[in-house]
């Protein structure tokens, strides 16, 4: 019997239970190699699904994408590797080559997985996969389950899954055939089939040097590869293709199932600097500061009498995903929000509004408890901070004896609505169990725009009374699934590609929006209030407005109501968000106030104050950004900020500015997160301490 070589290459039939050195580390180059295609080929396909956000952009540009992307595929490939890797201190290990196949089958299946699952993702959200993924599924899941197969082709995708992750075993199964050398004639055979130890240590050493360089994703000193080296570009869709879904929803799980105040923005400066700089950019001369030792802008605030007007109800209907890119009085010409454009020129617009979040449940409350979308926060409601009580619209009228209802086409377990807001004081409550024979029933959300609505113009007409009201009326059908009447009042959209049935949505939803005034005109109570109509968030386009999306953010704000256009005009083109609103309100009714929201009276700002607002996408995501009516301030967390000149409506651009940051917009913003934040967990955020 002869021995081995160098490598430990075997001379005999005993190779197919114990591989060699050499076919070991081939069958893991070959595998490393295909899984290096498998991920580019899903770049690819994310890429063409989403052609439409190509726009301009230079061929150039999405190379530079793709070979960011190949960095962060290497990292999952190391991953996959892994046990191949390890394997090599032990030959029994080395030997389980059936093992390792199966292996590299599974994890290369489930990355296959989240790759298709990201290519509606990406077309829906604008970012790659992210802690969106485990907030939806922390909900009812039928309700997620029913929203994903009526409204994505699950059976294509499993169906695809399935029969590609077929021809990955047989695709593992040929690389190991071609990794083992061939096999010899019995009669000259000879020699062991163990490899070396000395061999397989030194391979293992050089093999794990080459895995922490391509972890890492550089040779250079400082930090391994983090998303923000894939934003090289000036395009905003190649610089997210340019990450890698798996490692982005690892990322987010880190983040969502850590500890949650470990993951809360950070103190950048001495906590009594950044208070000052909070009172002074929130606080105007019609407040009164209070508690200023253990509230952080607690105040009084006393509207100028000549700044109010003579309504004592108040109605806010937050409309879903109306954005304002698409919004014919802001501009755009598809001709989606007619009767939204003919109600503006009832009332008072504001053309430079933006929402705090990308999702409905920021939306609900930024826009009734007052309270902004902090990082690691996004998802208060369900949180147990959102137990706290704040002093939004429920707090400050329900103390002034209002009459409250809300009214929503769906069910109010869906984003602890029921829970949030009844700790807040709403008590009246109509959802999807209490509509009976409804014009249309989603068969995911609830009842249609038009059911929602004409059952709250009837309950706000028939409870017209002695006490005043307010009340929320929320709107649901322009959401995926987008699930319409057989019968539609409205035309389908039919020349905007991929957005078709999202914008005939919108379009069905505006028209439920008419139909609901044209209800209210009629009723007693419509000379006497303030009706407050803003989109809860935005949706993509086929262009992003910065890294940021901003036509996420863009929604209208509308007031109409006794008085508004005679003392306020038609349009304001001062920036708000909608941590604004409540103040605003509360400006219109009049009459001393304390509260502690963390936006403003957009109508009683100081003489030459255009607005400001802080805003941050949903998902997990660190980054934030503070906005002023013509610029925006991007700062992701751990990496240089950006600053953009940009403009909204029909001639919509924005142009990345070049030179030093605005050093005051920079303490503000961080200023303004690190004091909410810490007032958010001392709970002194709402209108007395711990309440």
């Amino acid at each position: 019997m002869t021995t081995a070589n160098a490598l430990g290459t075997p001379s005999s039939s005993s190779h197919l239970s114990n591989p060699s050195l050499k076919s070991h580390l081939q069958f893991g180059l070959y595998s490393g190699l295909a899984l290096l295609l498998i991920y580019g080929l899903l770049r690819l396909a994310l890429l063409v699904y989403n052609r439409e956000l190509i726009g301009a952009t230079p061929v150039a540009t999405f190379a530079e994408a793709f070979y960011n992307g190949l960095r962060f595929d290497l990292r999952v490939v190391v991953y996959a590797l892994a046990p191949l890797l390890l394997s090599l201190l032990s030959v029994r290990a080395m030997a389980a080559r059936g093992l390792q196949r199966l292996w590299l089958t599974g994890f290369a299946s489930i990355t296959l997985f989240l790759g298709l699952s990201e290519l509606d993702f990406y077309r829906e959200f604008h970012q790659r996969l992210n802690s969106l993924v485990f907030q939806y599924f922390q909900e009812d899941t039928q309700t997620v389950l029913s929203m994903l197969w009526n409204g994505f082709p699950v059976a294509r995708y499993l169906l695809t899954w399935a029969v590609a992750t077929w021809l990955l075993a047989r695709l593992f199964k040929g690389l190991d055939r071609l990794s083992r050398p061939p096999v010899r004639p019995a009669h000259l055979a000879s020699g062991s089939a163990v490899p070396a130890w000395y061999w397989r240590i030194s391979a293992f050493v050089l093999c794990l040097v080459l895995a922490v360089i391509a972890a890492r994703g550089h040779l250079r000193q400082g930090p391994p590869l983090r998303w923000g080296d894939a934003y090289t570009t000036d395009s905003m869709f190649a610089n997210q293709l340019g990450l890698n879904g798996t490692l982005t929803l690892i990322s987010a799980a880190q983040a969502s199932f850590s500890s949650h105040r470990d993951n809360a923005w950070k103190a950048s400066m001495p906590e009594q600097q950044a208070l000052d700089r909070v009172r002074k950019l929130l606080l105007t001369p019609h407040d009164q500061l209070v508690d200023a030792d253990t509230a952080a802008i607690r105040r009084d605030f006393s509207p100028p009498q000549d700044r109010t007007l003579p309504v004592r109800n108040v109605v806010v209907i937050l409309m879903e995903s109306f954005a304002g890119h698409y919004v014919g009085a802001l501009g755009s010409p598809a001709n989606i929000t007619p009767n939204f454009d003919r109600l503006a020129q009832q009332g008072l617009l504001f053309d430079r509004f933006f929402s705090n979040g990308t999702h409905t449940h920021q939306g609900m409350f930024a826009t009734m408890a007052c309270f902004p979308n902090l990082p690691s926060f996004e998802y208060l409601m369900r949180t147990p901070e959102g137990a706290h009580q704040f002093s939004g619209l429920p707090q400050l009228l329900s103390a002034r004896g209002y009459d409250n209802l809300y009214v929503y086409n769906g069910n109010f377990q869906w984003d602890n609505q029921s829970g949030f807001f009844s700790n807040q004081g709403m008590t009246n409550f109509i959802g999807r169990e209490d509509f009976v024979d409804p014009v249309f029933m989603d068969p995911t959300w609830g009842v249609s725009d038009q059911d929602m609505f004409d059952r709250g113009a009837k309950e706000l007409a028939s409870n017209y009374g002695d006490k005043p009201f307010y009340a929320l009326l929320q709107t649901l059908s322009n959401h995926t699934p987008y699930a319409l009447p057989e019968n539609l009042p409205v035309q389908r959209v039919t020349d905007q590609g991929a957005l078709n049935e999202h914008l005939t949505a919108m379009r069905y939803a505006d028209w439920a929006l008419g139909r609901f005034f044209e209800k209210a005109r009629q009723a007693p109570y419509f000379k006497d209030t303030l009706f407050v109509v803003v989109g809860d968030h935005g949706f993509g386009s086929t262009e992003q407005l910065t890294e940021m999306d901003l036509y996420r953010f863009n929604v209208p704000l509308l007031l109409i109501g006794p008085g508004v256009q005679e003392k306020f005009g038609r349009l304001s083109h001062t920036l708000g968000t909608q941590i604004d609103i409540v103040p605003t309100i509360m400006g219109r009714l009049g009459g001393e106030v304390r509260h502690q929201c963390w936006g403003r009276d957009l109508l009683n700002l100081p003489a030459g104050d255009r607005g400001i607002g802080v805003i941050k996408p949903s998902g997990g995501d660190q980054t934030v950004a503070i906005v002023t009516p013509e610029r925006i301030l991007i700062q992701p967390k751990g990496f240089e900020p950006r600053l953009y000149a940009y403009q909204l409506g029909a001639q919509a651009s924005a142009e990345r500015l070049s030179g030093d940051i605005d050093p005051q917009l920079q303490q503000d913003l961080d200023a303004f997160l690190q004091t909410a934040t810490q007032s958010l967990l001392d709970n002194s955020a709402g209108v007395r301490d711990g309440n």
